[in-house]
């Protein structure tokens, strides 16, 4: 995704630079391929955001609901635990939201390559308060979460979980820088692109 993004991000700059060329052979070819590609970034923007606003159901899949009945909001985090023969990366990260308190949350995890999942809670940035670590004996059953107490079941999972989670947030922080030049970019390339001689 990222990548991908470097990508546009790119084409938009050429898009820009190629806004100078106002006279010449050229121009039309040049204010086309200049259209194209604002308009190629314009559909992807708008499918991504698309996509991440919809609800994450997946056929197929266990249903978590996580419901917090603590006295102020907790930031929630899932992580499904892969197994051991299972390819690619070992943990799959869903970031839950913040939930406030008596509200819930459902998350949806295909659990046909692992037989467990962790829930970590944060009030702030660094504070995990609350850790849990789930079993799933039956993948075809759904499961209720009520966190009740600010506990902590595992140091050692709960450090292993603080990783994944900071590596993702910085990874979702650099998208967001990335995304959001993009979308300056896709505005000034428009402007340049409607107004005329």
């Amino acid at each position: 995704m990222d990548s991908f993004v470097f990508i546009i991000f790119l084409l938009l700059c050429l898009a820009l630079a190629l806004s100078v060329f106002r006279k010449g052979d050229h121009v039309l070819k040049i204010k086309l391929l200049r259209l194209f590609i604002v308009l190629g970034a314009t559909a992807f923007f708008t499918y991504w955001f698309v996509q991440r606003s919809l609800p994450g159901f997946m056929k197929d899949s266990m249903v978590i609901q996580i419901i917090n009945k603590l006295p102020q909001p907790v930031d929630f985090y899932v992580v499904k635990v892969k197994d051991a023969k299972a390819e690619g990366d070992p943990y799959v990260l869903r970031h839950s939201g913040k939930i406030r308190p008596e509200h819930y949350r459902t998350e949806y995890l295909k659990m046909n390559d692992s037989g467990e999942y962790w829930i970590a809670g944060y009030i702030g940035k660094k504070n995990m308060v609350y850790f849990s670590q789930h079993a799933v004996p039956n993948k075809n059953m759904d499961q209720i979460v009520e966190i009740k107490n600010y506990i902590n079941q595992s140091m050692k999972l709960s450090e292993t979980a603080g990783k994944i989670i900071e590596k993702y947030r910085k990874s979702d922080m650099q998208s967001s820088v990335w995304v959001t030049l993009c979308l300056l970019l896709i505005f000034l390339n428009s402007m340049l692109l409607a107004t005329r001689k």
